[in-house]
């Protein structure tokens, strides 16, 4: 048994390679690794990705191009935990270009239908606070962003 953890495979139809290569372009700690193609006996085009290895932040995954059967939904999403309201905006505004979609309280969708979370720092810990009145303030807030701004969850946080 290989003891290295484990790969997250996404299913993709005919855009596993294009989808690495964003993948690997939002974030500064990956990389594209072995890329498998189809040969003569197919079933895709000779030439054409079938796996695509990359590594994001240390996080194996692979993308496969399995063909149309099977779609993203957000049962399943990755959360991206940030330092700090720049990286927030950084992640946000690159996921949502290029035909990305807004979701609410730190939910996006990417271009390819993936969903991820962006959670700035601190977020977590303003919602569940065990003062019930602070929790709801920023709850409250929280619940009309799209992009999360901890300054203004803070401030809810706080009765401000």
């Amino acid at each position: 048994m290989r003891g290295d953890g484990f790969t997250t495979c996404l299913w993709f139809d005919g855009q596993a390679e294009e989808a690495a290569q964003y993948y690997v372009s939002v974030f500064k700690n990956s990389k594209i690794g072995n890329v498998g193609r189809y040969n003569e006996a197919g079933p895709g085009p000779a030439g054409s990705a079938m796996a695509v290895e990359f590594e994001i932040n240390g996080q194996k995954f692979v993308g496969l191009n399995g063909g149309p059967e099977f779609k993203f939904d957000e049962a399943i999403s990755f959360q991206i935990h940030c330092d700090d309201q720049a990286e927030v905006d950084h992640y946000w505004n690159r996921f949502v270009e290029d035909g990305g979609e807004e979701g609410p309280c730190g939910w996006l969708k990417d271009k390819f239908g993936l969903s991820w979370q962006i959670v700035p720092a601190g977020a977590v810990e303003l919602v569940t606070d065990p003062d019930p009145e602070k929790s709801k303030r920023a709850t409250e807030a929280m619940f009309k962003m799209k992009k999360l701004d901890i300054e203004v969850m803070r401030k809810a946080h706080a009765g401000e």
